[in-house]
């Protein structure tokens, strides 16, 4: 991606979530209020017109203000550092392209781009659920299973861009009905992802139960009395537990924030604390487990938050 030249510091900051299904920005000022709104549906396997769509939504909120602001921009994917072109996005039509460059012709400055679980971390991690702590792991828990890595405000995706792609670990410590665990579209098997996202749950409770429920429908069961429901709820609460002890074995954050649609389970803030000690090499843990502030919001607004309040504003 392109550096920043200097320049006065920018009253706006631009975020772009390029979802699947839809492309959302946001205009926050330099207190993190939203300025702009803005979500069009996603023109579904079109480079080209996607480019021209994210161009055309900054466009139309830079007219709405009467400001040019930075942009930043979170993809499903990565930039491969081999090639610097996007890999591992389930947006195909964005894998092999070079899409910082196209975005940054295209928009006439430069931009930054971050994996979106990266965006949701860093906006905990500015004025979200985690904006007191200086090491940050913010969770997906939705369709997939994803992570960023936060530290001092900054995302952290190391040499292969990659840092916190935790859902394609082993599920850790797993008991012998859980070996060799499901298939995973990546090619392995047991993936923590494969038991710990939305269609992992439901898959789980699927193959002990024979019934075929969405994981909001398992959770709804459980809280009526369900008890198959509430016991495969208890045992994703611990499969979680163990997930997480081993990123505080590895990373030791201050604050571990959840996203996505499971982070909505009340249950995992009390509960999970209450088992991960049993897994986590110390004699206490006082890492602190939070839903997420801002919700559906953190994507894009991390996006915006990829240029900070002190950076000058690119030319």
């Amino acid at each position: 991606m392109s550096n920043a030249s200097a320049g006065s510091l920018s009253a706006i900051r631009i975020g772009v979530d390029l979802g699947g299904s839809k492309i959302e920005t946001i205009a926050l000022n330099r207190d993190g209020q939203p300025l702009d709104r803005r979500r069009i549906a996603t023109p579904r396997g079109d480079y080209k017109a996607t480019v021209s769509a994210v161009a055309g939504l900054v466009g139309a909120v830079e007219g709405a203000i009467g400001q040019r602001g930075t942009v930043g921009v979170g993809i499903p994917g990565t930039l491969s550092r081999a090639t610097g072109l996007v890999k591992n996005a389930n947006s195909t039509w964005l894998n092999g392209k070079p899409l910082d460059r196209d975005l940054s012709e295209a928009l006439a400055r430069p931009i930054r781009l971050q994996n979106d679980a990266n965006c949701f971390a860093v906006s905990e991690a500015t004025d979200g659920a985690a904006a007191d702590a200086r090491v940050v792991f913010g969770v997906i828990l939705g369709t997939g299973v994803g992570a960023g890595i936060v530290i001092d405000g900054r995302p952290i995706d190391g040499p292969n861009g990659i840092a916190g792609e935790w859902g394609h670990n082993p599920l850790p410590w797993p008991s012998d009905d859980e070996r060799p665990g499901p298939a995973c579209y990546c090619g392995l098997s047991g993936c923590i992802e494969t038991f710990l996202s939305g269609p992992g749950l439901a898959d789980g409770f699927r193959r002990a139960t024979g019934r075929t429920l969405t994981a909001g429908a398992i959770v709804d069961a459980a809280a009526a009395g369900d008890a198959a429901a509430a016991s495969h709820l208890e045992g994703y609460v611990d499969r979680l537990a163990r997930g997480l002890a081993h990123v505080v074995n590895i990373l030791d954050p201050d604050v571990i924030v959840l996203g996505g649609g499971l982070s909505n389970l009340r249950m995992l803030y009390d509960q999970v604390p209450q088992r991960w000690g049993r897994y986590v090499f110390s004699d206490r843990v006082d890492t602190r487990l939070r839903p997420p502030r801002h919700g559906d919001s953190s994507g894009v607004r991390g996006a915006a938050w990829l240029w900070r309040p002190d950076e000058p504003s690119p030319r």
